[in-house]
């Protein structure tokens, strides 16, 4: 796609950016298997050029699989805040009640955005294998991201295909054939997710970005299993579908797919 093309997806609207406050988004990064101290820069930047947002870095530099992030133990965490993007790799942080702190300001209705490793979190029941009762403390973040994903095939190129093209958090953006990702499985899929596009590899076939709606005040929720390489996460068009997806969580996105009125692409 033309960068004048992209650019138009988020161009801003006359009004002035003074008469709106930037999005406060955190960025939550940190944990096994990822360059995450340079991908944390990468979005940061990408989403502060596509949106009138201001991106808040949340990072420690652990590659472990229980990253000692600050939010944990602390449900308070988001407050202030308008929507968090969880993109941490935190595998084996199994401790219930720290999961549902980390879930308790999304619960309370605050957006998120959730980012490749982030689903493959939190596990704190048998995560490869099915849930097939929603409720209990095993599927507590699976139903959060409203996907089930235990494992990954893998590095190669994924072809992504947008099955629903006209929902607006993926309107306007083109179909394309990433360099070498991660296809995540799907194990189940929760009643209140909506998947907008698919990934094709070697054969196989998953789920790749969708939305959300969580818990009783449905709460707004974009999700995509890409974006574990640095050259992925630079991408241009995987950066678009980022902003989109914050824009949409934060219901600052009208039907069409563009922003509102002061949450546009910052003027230069």
């Amino acid at each position: 796609m033309k960068s004048a093309t992209i650019l138009a997806l988020f161009a801003a609207s006359a009004i002035s950016h003074a008469a709106e406050e930037p999005l406060k988004v955190m960025l939550i990064t940190g944990g096994c298997c990822h360059d995450y101290k340079t991908q944390t820069e990468l979005l940061k930047k990408g989403i502060e050029e596509r949106i009138h947002a201001v991106v808040t870095q949340v990072h420690v530099d652990d590659g472990s699989t229980r990253p000692p992030l600050p939010i944990h133990g602390n449900p308070d965490y988001a407050a202030g805040y308008d929507v968090v993007i969880h993109d941490q790799c935190a595998a084996d942080i199994k401790d219930v009640e720290v999961v549902k702190g980390v879930l308790k300001p999304h619960l309370e209705g605050l957006p998120a955005v959730a980012l490749h490793c982030a689903m493959h979190s939190y596990r704190t029941g048998d995560y490869g294998k099915k849930v097939e009762k929603p409720g209990d403390d095993g599927s507590l973040w699976f139903e959060f991201l409203g996907l089930q994903s235990s494992g990954h095939g893998p590095q190669k190129p994924i072809e992504i295909t947008y099955t629903q093209p006209n929902h607006p958090a993926v309107k306007g953006l083109p179909e394309w054939t990433t360099i070498n990702e991660e296809l995540y499985n799907n194990l189940a899929l929760f009643d209140q997710a909506q998947p907008l596009a698919k990934g094709k590899q070697d054969g196989q076939e998953a789920v790749v970005v969708w939305t959300n709606l969580y818990g009783p005040k449905k709460t707004r929720v974009f999700c995509t299993t890409l974006g574990h390489n640095n050259d992925t996460v630079a991408d241009a068009r995987y950066l678009d579908l980022v902003a989109k997806g914050v824009l949409w969580a934060t219901s600052k996105m009208d039907e069409n797919g563009r922003p509102l009125e002061g949450y546009g692409r910052p003027k230069p």
